[in-house]
Protein backbone atom coordinates (compact mmCIF):
# COMPACT_ATOMS: atom_id res chain seq x y z
CA UNK A 1 0.00 0.00 0.00
CA UNK A 2 1.39 3.67 -0.64
CA UNK A 3 2.23 5.67 2.11
CA UNK A 4 2.32 9.52 2.32
CA UNK A 5 5.48 11.47 3.13
CA UNK A 6 5.66 15.33 4.64
CA UNK A 7 8.47 17.41 5.10
CA UNK A 8 8.78 21.22 5.97
CA UNK A 9 12.16 21.69 7.08
CA UNK A 10 13.00 23.63 3.92
CA UNK A 11 10.57 23.79 0.86
CA UNK A 12 6.74 22.44 1.64
CA UNK A 13 7.06 19.36 -0.21
CA UNK A 14 4.97 16.42 -0.29
CA UNK A 15 4.38 13.14 -2.19
CA UNK A 16 2.49 9.62 -2.17
CA UNK A 17 5.27 6.88 -2.99
CA UNK A 18 4.33 3.21 -4.01
CA UNK A 19 5.64 -0.01 -2.23
CA UNK A 20 8.90 0.07 -4.81
CA UNK A 21 9.53 3.78 -3.83
CA UNK A 22 8.42 5.39 -6.93
CA UNK A 23 6.30 8.49 -6.66
CA UNK A 24 2.52 8.35 -7.57
CA UNK A 25 2.46 11.75 -7.19
CA UNK A 26 4.55 14.84 -5.43
CA UNK A 27 4.80 18.49 -5.09
CA UNK A 28 7.20 20.97 -3.49
CA UNK A 29 6.55 24.80 -3.24
CA UNK A 30 9.74 26.96 -2.18
CA UNK A 31 7.81 28.78 0.44
CA UNK A 32 9.61 28.05 3.86
CA UNK A 33 7.09 30.30 5.33
CA UNK A 34 4.20 29.33 4.44
CA UNK A 35 3.68 25.69 5.60
CA UNK A 36 0.37 26.18 7.41
CA UNK A 37 -1.43 27.59 4.11
CA UNK A 38 0.00 25.47 1.54
CA UNK A 39 0.60 22.05 2.93
CA UNK A 40 -3.10 20.61 3.70
CA UNK A 41 -4.34 21.85 0.18
CA UNK A 42 -1.05 20.25 -1.16
CA UNK A 43 -1.79 16.74 0.41
CA UNK A 44 -5.83 16.91 -0.92
CA UNK A 45 -4.26 17.39 -4.09
CA UNK A 46 -1.98 14.46 -4.20
CA UNK A 47 -5.17 11.89 -2.77
CA UNK A 48 -7.05 13.74 -5.91
CA UNK A 49 -4.51 12.92 -8.41
CA UNK A 50 -3.72 9.28 -7.32
CA UNK A 51 -7.58 8.88 -6.98
CA UNK A 52 -6.90 7.42 -3.45
CA UNK A 53 -8.75 7.68 -0.01
CA UNK A 54 -6.59 8.37 3.06
CA UNK A 55 -7.75 5.04 4.32
CA UNK A 56 -5.96 3.46 1.14
CA UNK A 57 -2.77 4.58 2.77
CA UNK A 58 -0.55 2.27 4.77
CA UNK A 59 0.99 4.80 6.96
CA UNK A 60 2.41 8.53 7.00
CA UNK A 61 6.05 9.75 7.19
CA UNK A 62 7.39 12.81 8.37
CA UNK A 63 10.82 14.49 8.07
CA UNK A 64 11.78 15.60 11.52
CA UNK A 65 14.32 18.39 10.57
CA UNK A 66 16.05 20.18 12.49
CA UNK A 67 14.32 22.94 11.29
CA UNK A 68 13.07 26.36 12.59
CA UNK A 69 10.44 26.04 14.88
CA UNK A 70 7.57 27.45 13.77
CA UNK A 71 7.96 25.51 10.09
CA UNK A 72 8.96 22.20 11.45
CA UNK A 73 6.02 22.08 13.70
CA UNK A 74 3.42 22.38 11.00
CA UNK A 75 4.74 19.30 9.15
CA UNK A 76 5.01 17.35 12.00
CA UNK A 77 1.10 18.28 13.53
CA UNK A 78 0.26 17.97 10.36
CA UNK A 79 0.87 14.85 9.89
CA UNK A 80 0.03 13.42 13.22
CA UNK A 81 -3.46 14.99 12.71
CA UNK A 82 -3.58 13.01 9.24
CA UNK A 83 -2.69 10.08 10.88
CA UNK A 84 -5.04 9.69 13.73
CA UNK A 85 -7.94 11.10 11.41
CA UNK A 86 -7.33 8.29 9.21
CA UNK A 87 -6.01 5.47 11.32
CA UNK A 88 -2.74 4.99 10.15
CA UNK A 89 0.59 4.80 11.82
CA UNK A 90 2.94 7.95 11.44
CA UNK A 91 7.02 7.55 11.49
CA UNK A 92 9.75 10.48 11.26
CA UNK A 93 13.00 10.34 9.46
CA UNK A 94 15.81 13.00 10.26
CA UNK A 95 15.28 15.44 7.21
CA UNK A 96 18.76 15.88 6.54
CA UNK A 97 19.63 11.83 5.86
CA UNK A 98 17.24 12.44 2.25
CA UNK A 99 19.45 15.22 1.49
CA UNK A 100 22.39 13.32 1.94
CA UNK A 101 21.08 10.30 0.03
CA UNK A 102 20.78 12.74 -2.83
CA UNK A 103 24.08 13.96 -3.27
CA UNK A 104 25.86 12.59 -6.22
CA UNK A 105 28.98 10.85 -4.63
CA UNK A 106 31.09 7.86 -5.06
CA UNK A 107 31.66 5.40 -2.27
CA UNK A 108 33.24 6.24 0.44
CA UNK A 109 33.13 9.76 0.09
CA UNK A 110 32.09 11.80 3.20
CA UNK A 111 29.13 14.12 2.94
CA UNK A 112 27.99 17.59 4.61
CA UNK A 113 24.69 18.22 4.91
CA UNK A 114 24.01 22.14 5.73
CA UNK A 115 20.98 23.54 5.68
CA UNK A 116 19.62 27.08 7.00
CA UNK A 117 19.17 27.45 10.77
CA UNK A 118 18.64 31.38 10.27
CA UNK A 119 20.88 33.45 12.82
CA UNK A 120 23.68 33.17 10.49
CA UNK A 121 23.98 29.31 11.26
CA UNK A 122 23.46 25.97 10.06
CA UNK A 123 21.63 22.54 10.52
CA UNK A 124 24.99 19.87 9.66
CA UNK A 125 24.94 16.59 9.89
CA UNK A 126 27.89 14.27 8.44
CA UNK A 127 27.59 10.81 6.51
CA UNK A 128 29.95 8.17 4.71
CA UNK A 129 28.46 6.75 1.39
CA UNK A 130 28.74 3.24 2.29
CA UNK A 131 29.21 0.05 -0.32
CA UNK A 132 25.45 -0.63 -0.82
CA UNK A 133 25.22 2.88 -1.63
CA UNK A 134 23.83 4.44 1.50
CA UNK A 135 24.47 7.42 2.89
CA UNK A 136 25.55 6.40 6.39
CA UNK A 137 25.42 9.43 9.42
CA UNK A 138 28.75 9.84 11.29
CA UNK A 139 27.25 11.50 14.02
CA UNK A 140 24.26 13.48 15.07
CA UNK A 141 22.60 16.39 13.39
CA UNK A 142 24.00 19.71 15.25
CA UNK A 143 23.79 23.24 14.65
CA UNK A 144 26.30 26.55 14.54
CA UNK A 145 28.30 28.60 11.97
CA UNK A 146 30.13 27.22 8.87
CA UNK A 147 32.74 28.61 9.79
CA UNK A 148 32.57 26.71 13.02
CA UNK A 149 32.24 23.45 11.40
CA UNK A 150 34.82 23.78 8.89
CA UNK A 151 36.95 24.63 11.71
CA UNK A 152 35.62 21.49 13.47
CA UNK A 153 35.97 18.90 10.42
CA UNK A 154 38.25 17.77 8.11
CA UNK A 155 36.40 18.95 4.90
CA UNK A 156 39.06 18.21 2.08
CA UNK A 157 37.26 16.11 -0.60
CA UNK A 158 33.94 16.60 1.40
CA UNK A 159 30.54 17.25 -0.78
CA UNK A 160 28.46 19.69 0.46
CA UNK A 161 24.53 19.74 -0.18
CA UNK A 162 22.15 21.91 1.10
CA UNK A 163 20.79 25.46 0.99
CA UNK A 164 23.12 25.93 3.74
CA UNK A 165 26.04 25.24 1.61
CA UNK A 166 25.09 27.51 -0.83
CA UNK A 167 24.07 30.33 1.12
CA UNK A 168 28.14 29.65 3.47
CA UNK A 169 29.83 28.76 0.25
CA UNK A 170 33.08 30.50 1.25
CA UNK A 171 33.20 29.24 5.17
CA UNK A 172 32.98 25.75 3.77
CA UNK A 173 35.00 25.98 0.15
CA UNK A 174 37.88 27.27 2.22
CA UNK A 175 38.19 23.85 3.96
CA UNK A 176 38.59 22.20 0.52
CA UNK A 177 34.99 21.07 0.31
CA UNK A 178 32.59 20.57 -2.59
CA UNK A 179 29.52 22.25 -2.49
CA UNK A 180 26.88 21.13 -4.73
CA UNK A 181 24.12 23.28 -6.22
CA UNK A 182 21.44 20.52 -5.55
CA UNK A 183 19.87 19.00 -3.37
CA UNK A 184 18.62 21.99 -1.59
CA UNK A 185 15.41 20.87 0.02
CA UNK A 186 14.61 17.72 1.00
CA UNK A 187 12.80 14.65 -1.37
CA UNK A 188 9.92 13.62 0.17
CA UNK A 189 10.13 10.18 -1.65
CA UNK A 190 13.98 9.48 -0.01
CA UNK A 191 12.17 10.15 3.27
CA UNK A 192 9.76 7.54 2.29
CA UNK A 193 12.32 5.22 1.09
CA UNK A 194 14.37 5.32 3.75
CA UNK A 195 11.58 5.19 6.51
CA UNK A 196 10.62 1.98 4.31
CA UNK A 197 14.50 0.29 4.69
CA UNK A 198 14.61 1.09 8.88
CA UNK A 199 11.22 -0.43 8.88
CA UNK A 200 12.64 -3.62 7.35
CA UNK A 201 15.52 -3.38 9.63
CA UNK A 202 13.59 -3.32 12.46
CA UNK A 203 14.50 0.16 13.65
CA UNK A 204 12.14 2.25 15.65
CA UNK A 205 10.91 5.61 13.74
CA UNK A 206 9.64 8.30 16.51
CA UNK A 207 8.21 11.70 15.91
CA UNK A 208 10.44 13.64 17.62
CA UNK A 209 11.09 17.12 16.05
CA UNK A 210 14.78 17.90 15.69
CA UNK A 211 14.46 21.71 17.22
CA UNK A 212 18.41 21.54 18.31
CA UNK A 213 17.56 25.24 19.94
CA UNK A 214 14.55 27.27 21.23
CA UNK A 215 12.58 29.56 19.04
CA UNK A 216 13.38 32.57 18.36
CA UNK A 217 9.59 34.07 19.72
CA UNK A 218 9.57 33.35 23.65
CA UNK A 219 7.07 34.32 25.92
CA UNK A 220 8.46 37.92 27.91
CA UNK A 221 9.35 37.61 31.21
CA UNK A 222 6.26 38.83 33.45
CA UNK A 223 7.12 42.32 34.53
CA UNK A 224 7.79 42.87 38.36
CA UNK A 225 5.56 45.48 40.30
CA UNK A 226 6.74 48.57 41.13
CA UNK A 227 6.51 49.61 44.76
CA UNK A 228 5.09 52.41 46.24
Amino acid sequence: MPVLALDTSGAVAAAIVADDGSALAQAAVAEPRRQAEELAPMVADLLARTGLAPGDLSRVVVGTGPAPFTGLRVGLVTARTFALAAGLPVVGVCSLDALAQEADAPVGTRILVATDARRREIYWRAYTVAPDGHAAPDGEPAVGTAAAVAAELDLAGTVVVGAGGALYRDDLTAGGALVQDTPLAPDPVLLAQLAARALADGAELPVQPLYLRRPDAQVPNTRKRATA
